[in-house]
């Protein structure tokens, strides 16, 4: 920063470019929508929930491991106001359930968020308020991160979760593991994505053996 100057009890800070130009900058950062991944996730990394279009054989895994504190933590991790990030496949399952969904605090947030869909067809998108991320699925969520509004949340997608770390777009990733192996499936990240350091933030377990752990961004991985 530049100099410090005090006459008084009044302090003045004498301003370069060069420190006005990183001043810029860190209020630009403070200022961007915070995006989060939150993802129900196997012990061996698939979360998968549903058939889809191929022969995933167990739909609704995490069923048996629901409680009223788990649903009170995954409250607590949306948070009470945010806007949803989902690629078409998502979109399309949440839409055919949220809408028709009786009324809960979970469902009435998702319901109002504005979904940011990534999809070639938004002309098709029906459950709103939704907009399409457009052909450049990076540049549209920086946008959108650049605008005011909520936070956002990514969740299921996994076609978009190595796209959002690839390019320093996720600034927070919270995992809500089942005791369960699977053995098949769509994995969190996909083979090659790049390596991440990560900083636990914070973990909590449910009376069903559920464990949600939430960590933030740290950086590129470090060895040695």
């Amino acid at each position: 920063l530049g100099r410090r100057h005090t006459s008084l009890d009044v302090e003045t800070w004498a301003w370069t470019p060069d420190s006005l130009a990183v001043r810029s900058a860190q209020n630009t950062e403070a200022q961007m929508r915070k995006l989060k991944i939150i993802e129900h996730i196997s012990l061996d990394g698939v979360i998968q929930h549903s058939a889809d279009d191929d022969d995933f054989p167990y739909s609704d895994w995490t069923a048996p491991y629901r409680t009223p504190a788990g649903r009170d933590a995954m409250l607590a991790a949306y948070g009470g106001s945010f806007d949803l990030l989902l690629g078409r496949r998502t979109y399309d399952i949440w839409s055919g359930f949220w809408p028709k969904a009786p009324s809960s605090p979970m469902a009435d947030r998702l319901n109002a968020a504005t979904k940011y869909v990534a999809t070639h067809r938004p002309e098709s998108l029906e459950w709103g308020p939704f907009e399409g991320l457009g052909p450049d699925i990076v540049e549209g969520i920086r946008r959108i991160k650049s605008q005011d509004g909520p936070d956002l949340i990514l969740s299921g997608s996994s076609t978009l979760t190595s796209t959002l770390l690839e390019h320093g777009l996720a600034d927070e990733v919270v995992l809500i593991v089942s005791p369960v192996l699977l053995g098949t499936g769509k994995r969190f990240f996909a083979e090659g994505t790049p390596a991440r350091a990560f900083e636990l933030v914070s973990t909590q377990a449910t009376p069903s053996g559920v464990i949600l752990s939430a960590y933030k961004v740290a950086g590129p991985l470090k060895t040695g």
